[in-house]
């Protein structure tokens, strides 16, 4: 069975760090954690056993543990997240995946890597290169993959938090994102623009479901009308923090 790395939320939640868009005057927390068990639930439901790392209420953005580790197959890449506040947050992350067996690499100073600047399609990595994430980190995760056969992409990236912010990939290989928050869509072979920024994160399920947020109804009906099945779930208190589904979880195969 697939497994899902999770981590519940800090109550320091509305303490995050924000980048691109305004600090949202109310974070409700209550809100979050509900949000939150909903997600956890909704990868359960569609056969991911969630894995849950440690609470740490002293890390505001420690839910967001997909900066914190990107696995390739049975190797995964402790990251080192590009603000000083995060820096701590991979400590749990790391005895976690090593409990499931995987092989662990890292990314060392000066070099900075968040997990949500990672897209995996096929062989292909495409890396962000914005402000969490530098040329270092990149060369360093290339210098890591290259030998196992993957092709690492840089991509600019100057109009969002993330890589993942901007794009993810369906299923079928094809890369959907919100065209104004992406630098060089050209980078992409197949680039399909959608119409709402909350709809550029897709978690893939199977290769017949795809896992979004419910703020981009527009987008979820064009993902069906590709004949995807879409399962929705309420991530709105989470996107307040320039979070998405994608960042709440990373997904081991």
């Amino acid at each position: 069975m697939p497994r899902a790395l999770v981590r519940p939320t800090s109550s320091r939640l509305a303490e995050g760090e924000v980048t691109h868009i305004d600090r949202s005057e109310h974070v409700d927390l209550e809100l979050a954690r509900r949000q939150w068990s909903d997600y956890v639930a909704a990868l359960a439901a569609h056969g991911f056993e969630p894995i849950e790392v440690p609470q740490a209420d002293e890390l505001p953005d420690s839910v967001f543990v997909e900066d914190a580790v990107v696995v390739f197959g049975d190797l995964a890449v402790i990251t080192r997240p590009g603000t000083p506040t995060r820096a701590d947050e991979t400590a749990a992350v790391a005895p976690v995946v090593a409990e499931l067996g995987l092989e662990t690499a890292r990314i060392e100073a000066p070099g900075t890597l968040d997990g949500g600047d990672v897209l995996k399609v096929g062989t292909t990595v495409y890396v962000g290169r914005g402000g969490r994430t530098n040329a270092a980190g990149i060369g360093q995760l290339r210098a890591i993959l290259a030998p196992r056969g993957w092709t690492v992409v840089a991509v600019p990236m100057t109009k969002a938090l993330h890589l993942k912010t901007a794009v993810t990939a369906l299923p079928d290989g094809t890369v959907i994102g919100f065209a104004p928050l992406v630098d060089e869509p050209r980078l992409f072979p197949r680039f399909l623009p959608i119409p709402e920024p909350e709809g550029a994160a897709v978690v893939v399920l199977s290769p017949t479901r795809v896992l979004m947020s419910s703020s981009a109804p527009r987008t979820a009906a064009l993902i069906r009308d590709l004949g995807y099945e879409v399962v929705e779930v309420d991530v709105t208190e989470f996107e307040k923090l320039e979070g998405c589904v994608t960042c709440l979880s990373v997904r081991v195969r």
